[in-house]
């Protein structure tokens, strides 16, 4: 069945049941990156520092619920966090080097999910996440820059 896709017609029913799988994950994922996060707020060496992690923080709370209420959306049901135990980096700078490999690696799969989305609102929803994504993984080049200087 290779029809053209209609907003709000899915293309591929396997694609979108991984889009499910993949929110699920994703809403854990963003979680696990709020708890992180705000260790890095924590031991930020200047005020600059800490203003743009909280700031990417406040982003990761708000995708979580952004993709909490897609899940419910499709499927009527509630997604169940599990807080796991957290892993203190070695260092600040290690701390930041794998926030930026986390924010990439959220935007290959943030690129999964909306491929299996219908057409329209949630696959901007869920475009308008990545390219936030893309803008933290920027942030954090910068903080990775200023911490070397």
């Amino acid at each position: 069945m290779n029809k053209f896709p209609l907003p709000g017609i899915f293309c591929n029913y396997d694609l979108f049941q991984k889009s499910l799988m993949l929110i699920k994950e994703a809403v854990q994922d963003e979680r696990n990156d709020e708890l992180f996060y705000d260790y890095l707020i924590n031991v930020s060496p200047n005020e600059e520092a800490k203003n743009i992690i909280e700031s990417i923080r406040n982003d990761e709370r708000r995708h979580n619920q952004i993709f909490r209420i897609i899940y419910k959306n499709f499927t009527g049901q509630e997604i169940e966090s599990v807080d796991e135990p957290f892993q203190k980096p070695s260092s600040y700078l290690d701390g930041i080097k794998k926030a930026l490999k986390g924010e990439l690696s959220a935007v290959v799969k943030y690129r999964q999910i909306k491929e299996g989305l219908p057409l329209g609102c949630y696959q901007d929803q869920v475009f308008n996440i990545l390219t936030d994504e893309l803008r933290h993984a920027s942030l954090y080049n910068y903080l990775i820059t200023m911490t070397k200087c």
